[in-house]
Order: structure tokens, then C-alpha cells, then sequence
């Protein structure tokens, strides 16, 4: 059992910079966890943004993010992170960190992008980018 409690959300001009963080407690180790970061807009179904594997050396992102949002993890301080630059209007959403045991040497970048993969899941932080 892990939790997760993100923060950094806020309201931010379009192409502004925001980061957020995700605080895990657990009776594991922290780097025993892959962790993503999904969104999920108003009406719209949650949706990948980036994960990092467990020691960090794998990276993955949306297609919508990438160049512009950068994943890391602290294992040190039980922390993931997301930095997001040159944010957009339709970055407007609520932030998820989510975290699985289930990845594995061979996983799969799919693997990684599932909503299915990951089993525990953060209340959520709001991201707001206005035009």
C-alpha cells in the first residue's frame, strides 16, 4: 500500500511554467514503484502524461507533452515530479500520480501509458492555464 499526495497545481498564463510534486508514503521502498502522472480534463476521460520507471533511467511521455514536460523522482525523498513549461489552455485539467509494483525489466512503453498498470492513485491537484 502506497500514498499519494501531489501538489503544485495552481493557475498559470499560457506559456507560463508550473511543477508538481507527488509525496508517497509506503511500507516499501519507494523505488519498489514505477509512477506516472495522468490528467483529467472537465468531461473528458483521464489520460497519460508521462512515467518513470523505478530507478528513473527510463522516461516516457504524451505526445501532447512531450518536449515540453520533464518527469523525475527523487527516491531519496519519496518523490516524483513534473515540470511543465510553455503551458497551453488545453493543459487545464486535474493532475493524477499514480504508482504500480507490476513493471517488470521487459515492460513495454504501453505498459507504462495503461490507466490499468498503475493500482494506487493520488486525490489529484488543479491545473488551470488561462488564454
Amino acid at each position: 500500500q502506497v500514498q499519494l499526495v501531489e501538489s503544485g497545481g495552481g493557475l498559470v498564463q499560457a506559456g507560463g511554467s508550473l511543477r508538481l510534486s507527488c509525496a508517497a508514503s509506503s511500507g516499501r521502498t519507494f523505488s519498489s514503484y514505477a509512477m506516472a502522472w495522468f490528467r483529467q480534463a472537465p468531461g473528458k476521460e483521464r489520460e497519460f502524461v508521462a512515467a518513470i520507471s523505478r530507478g528513473g533511467t527510463s522516461t516516457y511521455y504524451a505526445d501532447s507533452v512531450k518536449g515540453r514536460f520533464t518527469i523525475s523522482r527523487d527516491n531519496a525523498k519519496n518523490t516524483v515530479y513534473l515540470q511543465m513549461n510553455s503551458l497551453k489552455p488545453e493543459d487545464t485539467a486535474d493532475y493524477y500520480c499514480a504508482a504500480t509494483l507490476a513493471i517488470y525489466r521487459t515492460s513495454s512503453e504501453t505498459h507504462y501509458k495503461r490507466t490499468s498498470t498503475y493500482d494506487y492513485w493520488g486525490q489529484g491537484t488543479q491545473v488551470t492555464v488561462s488564454s
